[in-house]
């Protein structure tokens, strides 16, 4: 059985890269515009990741909101789903934020997207 990777960014040519990218590694894609689209698919159960990867500015919902969501338990999902948070936002109060908020991974943009793959891979392995 194939690895899902939940990915959730409102830059579509990030999307395009990480999607080929885990495609590539053999991933199975639940590929999402934004962070709200990201907690449909969770909560209707199109998507059960094995990890996520989450921009943390996106419209509509953060990919921090987000995360706090999966950490409190308020989406069907495992409360310590391993998560890669995505960003530009790379300043030391940045990063706190993202690793209070319960990510696994904190890395800036720009990114070298094999270093995303790597480091989604060692969270599941």
């Amino acid at each position: 059985m194939r690895s899902e990777v939940l990915i959730a960014d409102d830059d579509e040519t990030i999307r395009s890269i990480l999607r080929h990218k885990f495609s590539a590694e053999g991933f199975e894609l639940a590929v999402c515009e934004d962070g709200r689209e990201a907690e449909r698919k969770l909560t209707e159960g199109e998507s059960d990741p094995d990890v996520a990867v989450l921009d943390v500015m996106m419209p509509q919902l953060k990919g921090t909101q987000l995360l706090r969501m999966i950490r409190r338990n308020e989406l069907p999902v495992d409360d310590d789903l391993p998560v890669v948070m995505l960003t530009s936002r790379g300043q030391e109060s940045d990063v706190l934020d993202g690793l209070d908020s319960g990510a696994d991974e904190y890395i800036t943009k720009p990114f070298s997207p094999n270093e995303v793959v790597a480091r989604t891979k060692r969270l599941i392995a």
